[in-house]
């Protein structure tokens, strides 16, 4: 009699090659792309404090000349990939760009950010060097701060600027008050003041206010303001609410017209008082925060977790992947080059070639990136 097969009986399959293979849980698949990032983190070894090479100047004069010629990188001959109206604009831009240095790219560069800082003292004391603050612009560590301008470079700007007999005038201000940011213009007429606001080298103190409530100060310039505050500290209808018994003269009134008249605050506001400056500030401001982001983003790009690269592969994209060797160069020179020309990158197109160490020392001066020692692959830089 035939064996009768049960057709609902389950059969077994064959054995499977991935039989003895361990089973994960679905959440594994994650865990696997984590451990693959932190495989993948450079190693930090040592911190580098400094960008400062051997042939670097060690002297602030010196350090501020070299920050100066290698901002920009040079236009290349041929296979820019940069038409002559690009090229005009890019070169129009660097020249009128103002001779300043920031100072978190000073302390970049030198080996000692207290000897660079008493040098500058000296220096903004003898008149060779003047200091600007640039209060509002950026926020935290993308802040600019301030920046330092050689004397002579800014009486060169002005000489440029204006006709000669009222360049005079202003060097003699700037001679007068060496250290000193606002200064009285007394000496100026109202047609000479004009003229030097609208060139760039003058400005209200107002405009430099770090605060936004500084702008809409009371216009009596008192500096207690005992009489805003007596309205709600005093009793209603006492004359402590009105300000007490020297209110009037707290304010600038009272007594003699004569005797008071140079001392009351409302005459002493007239007496006008304007703040250096120095012309073509607004887009050597804009391009330094926009290339500080940028850099940041790349990191962010290139790591978004730990956000660092090496310094070789972050020069390789702020370059716009545009390889800078020999034979690249030379085959862009024969037209044999099929990639990205320099001119298309954001490099050419937005910064106008700012070189990218001239970037990364604003980046590590002002403590938006730090730089270390990997032992292995070069130095690395990491956003903080």
């Amino acid at each position: 009699m035939p064996k009768l097969v049960n057709p609902l009986a389950k059969r077994k399959s064959a054995t499977s090659p991935f039989s003895t293979a361990p089973r994960k849980k679905p959440g594994s698949r994650q865990n696997s792309f984590a451990e693959k990032e932190e495989a993948e983190r450079l190693d930090d070894i040592a911190s580098i404090p400094s960008l400062a090479q051997a042939e670097t100047p060690r002297d602030v004069v010196g350090l501020i000349r070299h920050i100066q010629d290698s901002a920009f990188e040079n236009i290349p001959e041929r296979a820019a990939g940069m038409n002559s109206e690009q090229i005009s604009g890019t070169l129009r831009f660097r020249v009128r760009l103002p001779p300043v240095v920031s100072i978190a790219h000073l302390h970049a560069l030198s080996a000692s950010s207290t000897d660079t800082e008493r040098e500058i003292a000296r220096l903004i004391a003898m008149g060779k060097l003047r200091k600007v603050t640039v209060p509002g612009r950026g926020k935290g560590g993308s802040s600019v701060g301030e920046v330092v301008v050689l004397t002579d470079d800014w009486k060169s700007r002005v000489r440029e600027g204006v006709e000669e007999e009222l360049a005079d005038k202003y060097t003699a201000l700037m001679d007068q008050y060496p250290a000193s940011a606002s200064i009285p213009v007394s000496s100026l007429a109202d047609a000479e003041v004009r003229t030097l606001v609208s060139a760039g080298f003058l400005t209200n103190p107002t405009a430099l206010s770090s605060s936004v409530g500084d702008l809409f100060a009371r216009p009596s310039g008192i500096g207690g303001g005992e009489i805003s505050k007596a309205g709600h500290s005093a009793a209603a209808g006492s004359m402590a609410a009105v300000g007490g018994y020297g209110a009037i003269q707290d304010s600038g009134g009272g007594g003699s017209m004569l005797a008071t008249k140079d001392s009351r605050p409302s005459n002493l506001k007239r007496q006008r008082e304007m703040t250096f400056s120095l012309s073509n500030m607004g887009p050597y401001l804009k391009l330094l925060t926009e290339v500080r982001l940028h850099l940041l983003a790349l990191l962010k790009q290139l790591s978004p977790r730990y956000k660092e690269a090496t310094k070789a592969f972050l020069k390789e994209k702020w370059n716009g992947n545009v390889p800078t060797d020999s034979i690249s160069q030379q085959k862009r020179a024969r037209g044999e080059w099929s990639g990205v020309l320099p001119g298309k990158t954001k490099r050419w197109r937005d910064f106008y070639g700012l070189s990218f160490e001239w970037v990364l020392a604003e980046c590590v001066g002002s403590g938006l990136v730090e730089l270390f020692d990997t032992g292995s692959v070069g130095v690395g830089v990491r956003a903080t």
